[in-house]
């Protein structure tokens, strides 16, 4: 038999990057007896992956399920779905919320409404859910809970939520310490009001008339790879039940059957882990194992079933970058896949598991064209190649462009939200002006800070991040998220400054080194592997200059005291991959292996590269 559970509320966990949503996940954990008390459990638990471990980030949704018991009352199991903040990672976003019922939406009370809150409240008001408003943070010294809760009702009414979704309820808490209240200054004393809350306002899930008895659909929102179970699909059951051992079939969104499958394991979600189950009923969330082609966004049914449900169309990608293979004369010295088909292979089965990355050839053939919603997207996946053994070249990231249906040319615009000391906002505005954004609004956001919307390309921002906390000595904060599309802008000034490109092959020495730096800014310490066309510095004028990072000091037979004293160099400017990848220009290359990142011309060659030069103008 089912499972018997008296009510079930599916739910997801929505809010702008950093205002505390799987923190708040922890505690509805320990709360409701998911977890032991005295289990060891690591902080931010459903931030299992290691990138988002370092970077305190969610990188990719995830399900979790808690059983709140309340007195006198049935147990309510509540699937909680814990999703990323940044708008990079918003594919995973859209497709989650259509798999749920109702949603939690974070804001922090000192910061009020976000870029990204904007953009996962609207998809969540577009598929008409009624989100609960739970206002985060509560006993910062800074928080102004009365500010938030007027600019949450204010963003509501903007985007155009009807009468019911007005009327949401807000709650007060603080998920670091794990309490929630009605009122501000409410007592303290657990989450108690959070899970009333979801059990009165999120409806149970909408289950069609004889749906248990009908054959069994589920449209597939996330795919994983098991060592063991192979391909892990979950959703959430439309109709049917979902039995170990049937076998069934997968439709595309046309329609057309995809494969033919026997389900191995039907896994439920019941606490940190995934449980197998003898049976799941409509409405639960689930995961099915025993598929070998099926992906997100198709239907996973019954053999009699004959039209796929629909899916949720995904925003498209905005930014694209060319990754091929490495051909530098380092390669394959620090990687064990470096061959074009093994890469071509992996981002083929990236693109599958990842709605938001779109994957196709090269114009020339040479590489992959990875397109995604911005830098730091892009960036996680390459990293993740790199830690997987891949040698990689990564070219400039360049914008999505489309035209309109009279010919125009069409770029991403992104609305750009910046948190900045008064003092530094006239260069932030110069600058980006000078960059083709548009300012919109410029508002104080207390304690001397400057709050600036800026409608900017988005080609205006690729490597604008460093300049932006150089401009504010690391002051400001900087949140974008994409608006539309809109008529092209025009040329926009891009990189000032040259580069320092090695003219030979070796280790870099000491003493030439030491007197290069005052050509500018190394990016190379002594005694690391160079070679002729490598990029070792950034020049202090516009040119790019040739050097020689291998000539090594003349030896005399005079010896007079102090002439050999040792060479004290600056520490060189180390690029992370995010800033090496925004850095480079049209004409060159980040060569990314498992332990190194190296910025290079395309072209190795000085004639070669002026032969280019000459081509391109």
């Amino acid at each position: 038999m089912i499972e018997s559970t008296p009510t079930l509320r599916n739910i997801a966990i929505i809010a702008h990057v950093d205002h505390g949503k799987t923190t708040l996940v922890d505690e509805m954990l320990r709360q409701s007896g998911a977890v032991r008390e005295n289990a060891d459990m690591a902080e931010r638990a459903m931030d299992s992956n290691d990138i988002e471990r370092e970077r305190g980030i969610t990188i990719l949704a995830k399900c979790t399920s808690v059983v709140w018991a309340p007195e006198g009352a049935a147990p309510v199991r509540i699937n909680i779905v814990d999703t990323p903040g940044h708008a990079d990672f918003g594919g995973e976003v859209e497709r989650i919320l259509s798999m749920v019922d109702g949603c939690l939406l974070l804001i922090d009370a000192s910061e009020g409404p976000m870029p990204q809150t904007k953009f996962v409240l609207s998809k969540a008001l577009g598929l008409g859910l009624k989100p609960i408003l739970v206002l985060n943070k509560i006993d910062r010294p800074s928080a102004e809970p009365d500010a938030a809760l007027d600019a949450a009702f204010d963003l509501f009414a903007a985007l155009g939520a009807d009468d019911e979704q007005l009327d949401f309820p807000t709650l007060y808490a603080s998920g670091r310490d794990g309490w929630a209240a009605r009122e501000p200054d409410g007592p303290r004393g657990g989450l108690g009001p959070l899970f009333e809350a979801i059990a009165s306002h999120v409806a149970p899930p909408r289950i069609e008339p004889g749906a248990e008895t009908a054959p069994f659909r589920m449209l597939a929102t996330t795919l994983e790879a098991d060592p063991y179970l192979g391909r892990i699909l979950t959703g959430r059951i439309v109709s049917g039940i979902a039995r170990p051992g049937a076998t069934m079939k997968a439709l595309a969104r046309d329609s057309a059957e995809i494969e033919r499958a026997r389900i191995t394991k039907t896994l439920a979600f019941r606490g940190l882990k995934r449980q197998p189950v003898e049976e799941a009923g409509p409405g639960d969330i689930v995961a099915l194992a025993g598929f070998q082609k099926a992906s997100v966004a198709d239907t996973l049914c019954d053999l009699s079933v004959a039209d796929a449900l629909p899916a949720q169309p995904i925003d498209p990608p905005t930014l694209s970058v060319t990754i091929s293979a490495n051909d530098s004369p380092l390669a394959g010295r620090e990687g064990d896949k470096v061959q074009s088909r093994v890469i071509r292979d992996r981002l083929l089965r990236q693109a599958e598991g990842d709605v938001a990355i779109r994957v196709t050839d090269a114009a020339g053939g040479d590489g992959m064209e990875v397109a995604g919603r911005g830098e730091l997207q892009l960036g996680v996946l390459i990293e993740n190649m790199r830690r997987e053994g891949f040698e990689l070249a990564v070219s400039r990231p360049r914008v999505v462009t489309r035209t309109d249906d009279s010919g125009a040319l069409l770029e991403p615009i992104e609305e750009v939200v910046i948190d900045v000391d008064e003092d530094y906002s006239g260069v932030i505005i110069e600058t980006l002006t000078r960059r083709k954004a548009e300012l919109q609004e410029m508002k104080p956001a207390g304690a001397g800070k400057t709050r600036l919307i800026l409608h900017a390309p988005a080609r205006a921002l690729i490597g604008y991040h460093g300049q932006f906390l150089t401009d504010t000595r690391g002051s400001g904060v900087m949140n974008r998220s994409f608006l539309q599309y809109a008529p092209h802008r025009g040329p926009i000034e891009g990189r000032r400054n040259g580069v320092l490109i090695s003219n030979g092959d070796g280790d870099s020495v000491p003493y030439a080194l030491w007197n290069l730096e005052e050509r500018g800014a190394l990016f190379i310490g002594a005694g690391e592997a160079v070679y002729q066309g490598m990029i070792i510095g950034e020049n202090a004028k516009d040119d790019d200059l040739d050097v020689n990072p291998l000539k090594a000091k003349q030896l005399t037979n005079i010896r007079a005291a102090g002439k050999d004293e040792a060479v004290k160099l600056t520490p060189p400017r180390r690029l992370s991959l995010e800033q090496a990848i925004a850095y480079i220009d049209e004409d060159e290359l980040v060569e990314v292996t498992p332990t190194s990142i190296r910025l290079r011309k395309i072209e190795l060659l000085p004639h070669m590269r002026k032969k280019r030069a000459k081509a391109m103008a």
